[in-house]
């Protein structure tokens, strides 16, 4: 266990990162950094496994409050779901297969990424106000399993700003609203994240005590962050996007150049 003045600090971060995560999508890219720090040092798989069981935790909370409002059926969930799990499992086979090789170009390239997003966003205003899929029901369909199980690749090998990239793409490319997006995502958010922890957890990946605080309060977070969400509706949501993809980019940019 850290001092506890960091402890404290990854307790914060967690719930924080719930929060976030459960809006809009982004936590991971609060509370994986906070371990780096509180863990100078460590070896990567424990410090990624101890940020899925905490991210497991809040995703659950914000998964069921998302499905409890009926926005999407179970039919439409559950095979992404599926995909986003296979999906996961390659990647954490991955993490384990090249042993960190490629974290140098991950986050500029996550940097890249959230920057062309917050672009094409601030160029169309009217984007995500309105739920208007863009292709027939078994072509969007199809397109969603593929993007879970890239997706869920991602989130198993490396993770951070999966949430916010999911309803981009669910936004960007398939013409959901942020509502319907954000509901989506967090089923396969979620799914991607029980994946990967059984496989961390089998290999042993992981630090129990700060892994089981930390799921307690990103709980909390998950919890009240889905349903600010789900009151207050898509025009704070693309707002709130907006905001925390800005504030995401400015950290990564401040990590990059440190």
């Amino acid at each position: 266990m850290p001092p506890l003045p960091i402890f404290a600090f990854l307790l914060v971060a967690a719930a924080l990162a719930g929060f976030v995560d459960a809006a809009i999508g982004g936590g991971g890219l609060i509370q994986l950094p906070a371990l780096l720090i509180a863990f100078p040092g460590q070896a990567v798989p424990p410090l990624l496994g101890t940020n899925k069981l905490a991210s497991c935790a809040g995703t659950t909370f914000a998964a069921t409050q998302f499905a409890r409002a009926r926005i999407l059926g179970w039919r439409d969930m559950l095979g992404p779901i599926c995909a986003s799990m296979a999906g996961s499992a390659a990647g954490v086979a991955l993490v384990y297969a090249v042993q960190g090789r490629f974290d140098a170009y991950l986050r500029p390239l996550l940097l890249l990424m959230m920057v062309a997003m917050l672009a094409f966003l601030l160029l169309r205003p009217g984007l995500g106000h309105l739920h208007a899929p863009r292709f027939a029901l078994h072509h969007q369909r199809a397109l969603v399993l593929a993007i879970a199980a890239i997706m869920g690749c991602y989130d198993g090998f490396f993770g951070p700003g999966m949430g916010a990239l999911l309803i981009f793409l669910f936004v960007a490319l398939l013409g959901f609203d942020f509502l319907h997006a954000s509901a989506l995502a967090k089923a396969v958010n979620w799914a991607s994240n029980i994946s990967a922890l059984a496989l961390f957890l089998s290999h042993g990946s992981w630090l129990p005590l700060t892994a089981l605080s930390m799921a307690v309060t990103n709980s909390v977070g998950g919890y009240l962050g889905a349903r600010v969400a789900l009151a207050k509706g898509n025009l704070w949501l693309r707002r709130l996007f907006i905001f925390v993809v800005s504030l995401l980019i400015i950290r990564l940019a401040w990590q990059l150049v440190r």
